[in-house]
């Protein structure tokens, strides 16, 4: 406007005539924000509770490899259930029939066992050696209750190998001792002088059990399931099954 009024004044025309005329500016409507717009009509959509616009469930769905994985899981878990069926039963007939076995002895040394075995040898299967040493001139004689004894300075052996279950008796009146050659098939011996080994221990056929003076008769009987057996003979010292 002052603009106006001096260019008025340098034409030399009057103030008082010039006519100024303003010229008002349209505010410029804002335009309305669409994101905002667009917020809002989903807003009142929903508090009408529209059932376009309800909250949905999701759907459980299985993987797509799940299904095959338990199948797979299923077969390992029964064929592993096969295999130690198959692996017992294989050690309970080894066990059976072939107590000796590799199979058998690994299973023993996995799980720590020393026990061996039941001896079930019954007495026919042992092989009798001779009570006396072939050097000692003793008469052996078999009873008719199938007694074996003799009388004679000498040192005595067990008949078979086995394990000496007990030892009775003293120095005076004589010392009588067991062996146990297996669970059915043991030997007593009596009249010894002296006994070298101790309840528990091994007890070999070439190494001497005890020693006899020979002041006193020595009686050898054997035993098969705590029955006396009569089946004994004898021939220059040397013993036999008949």
């Amino acid at each position: 406007m002052n603009d106006e009024l001096n260019y008025a004044e340098m034409l030399e025309i009057p103030v008082e005539t010039v006519t100024v005329r303003r010229k008002e500016r349209k505010k410029r409507e804002k335009e309305p924000d669409l994101q905002e717009q667009l917020v809002e009509e989903v807003n009142e959509k929903l508090e009408s509770e529209d059932p376009s616009y309800a909250e949905s469930t999701p759907i459980a769905r299985n993987a797509p490899y799940e299904g095959r994985k338990k199948k797979v899981a299923r077969r390992v878990i029964v064929g592993e259930f096969i295999a130690v069926c198959a692996l017992c039963a294989a050690i309970f007939l080894t066990n059976i029939f072939l107590p000796n076995s590799a199979i058998n002895t690994f299973v023993r040394g996995l799980f720590g066992s020393d026990t061996a075995p039941a001896d079930t040898r019954t007495y026919s299967e042992f092989t009798l050696s001779s009570v006396v040493n072939d050097a000692v001139d003793a008469e052996l004689a078999v009873s008719e209750t199938g007694v074996l004894s003799f009388t004679s300075q000498c040192s005595v052996y067990s008949p078979c190998a086995g394990t000496l279950s007990s030892v009775n008796g003293n120095a005076e009146t004589g010392y009588t001792v067991e062996v146990k050659h297996s669970e059915h098939f043991s030997t007593i011996i009596s009249g010894l002088d002296r006994v070298y080994s101790a309840e528990g221990e091994e007890i070999r056929s070439n190494i001497p059990l005890g020693y006899t003076d020979g002041e006193g008769e020595v009686r050898v009987m054997f035993y098969a399931d705590g029955t006396l057996l009569n089946c004994l003979t004898v021939n220059e010292n040397t013993l036999a099954w008949s």
